[in-house]
């Protein structure tokens, strides 16, 4: 087996309604990873929007994989927390604050009874504060971004590392 056979596909997936403040910060964060040079390579960065089946596939084909979404925490506008594995099936089935929480449910449910689930799952939840129509992000939720961006990059450079280290 060569270096690229073994190597572990890694996607980063944003998600969220960009037209509805917060709900955005997931696309935001894909965004700010794609214009940073210090963004680690051989990972697939995607912007899932308010997401649906048709990503399915993209899941189903990681080894690992990184959901940025705003979530409802009960916490202070900005939170950020991160959740692995069984911590996301049981954070998306309480309460949901954005239909798309539903569907990323409804992704892993998906895969996982297809026997397609990734082994390593992270959702980098951030609290909103608002999610009503509007563009912009609160500024809370704003200066939660770079703490996100480098939260991907930490646990991106620590999967690869232990790729490497196989």
């Amino acid at each position: 087996m060569t270096a690229d056979t073994c190597k572990k596909n890694i996607l980063v997936m944003g998600v969220g309604n960009t037209l509805m403040q917060d709900d955005g910060i997931g696309s935001h964060v894909i965004e700010s990873l794609l214009q940073s040079p210090d963004t680690p390579q051989g990972v697939d960065l995607v912007d899932g929007g308010t997401i649906g089946l048709a990503l399915l596939p993209q899941i189903e084909n990681a080894d690992a994989v990184i959901i940025v979404d705003a979530s409802e925490l009960n916490e202070e506008p900005g939170t950020l927390r991160l959740l692995r594995n069984e911590e996301i099936d049981q954070q998306l089935s309480g309460k949901k604050r954005t239909v798309h929480e539903v569907a990323l449910l409804d992704l892993f449910s998906a895969a996982g009874i297809r026997g397609r689930m990734p082994g390593e799952r992270v959702l980098i939840a951030i609290q909103p504060g608002c999610t009503e129509w509007g563009v912009d992000l609160t500024p809370a939720v704003k200066a939660a971004l770079p703490g996100a961006c480098n939260a991907v990059r930490q646990l991106v450079i620590e999967w690869q590392a232990t790729e490497q280290a196989a």
